[in-house]
């Protein structure tokens, strides 16, 4: 594993534990170099899955994609980012049930809007206005009226 510090490629694993319910591998990396300390997850790659973008381009499955989307639309809530792992986790479990090697990525979206309603009101209207493409006040209007109700 390299370095994320000094690219040096002579690291030690200092501590390992599972982690998102037993999903992954979270390992606590020591660098022989510099010293700095990182930490890595280890995750199974069951199949390759295929994402469906709705201009009709196929892309690759990419998790960092899915959990950056939600520490964006999460950026300064009091949303720890485990609970954000926990997400990527759930989602990921609800893909895999469709058994299929390709997902819409609008499926994707509408699961992340699912579970960002549940967790945090901002960050639902956050995610909304770029997923949606809002394009004016009104359909922001909208969306947190939904919530008022």
């Amino acid at each position: 594993m390299k370095c994320p510090f000094c690219n040096s490629v002579e690291t030690k694993v200092v501590d390992s534990r599972a982690a998102q319910k037993n999903n992954a591998i979270r390992r606590r990396r020591e660098c022989l170099d510099c010293g700095h300390r990182f930490t890595t997850y280890e995750y199974v790659v069951e199949y390759p899955l295929t994402i469906i973008k709705n201009d009709g381009r196929r892309e690759d499955y990419d998790r960092r994609k899915l959990l950056n989307s939600l520490k964006i639309a999460c950026n300064k809530r009091p949303v720890p980012t485990d609970k954000l792992e926990s997400i990527v986790v759930d989602i990921e479990k609800e893909i895999e049930e469709l058994s299929g090697a390709e997902v819409a990525s609008n499926y994707i979206g509408e699961l992340v809007m699912k579970y960002l309603e549940e967790l945090d009101e901002v960050a639902y209207i956050r995610f909304a206005s770029v997923y949606k493409k809002f394009k004016d006040l009104d359909e922001f209007k909208d969306q947190i009226d939904k919530f008022s109700l």
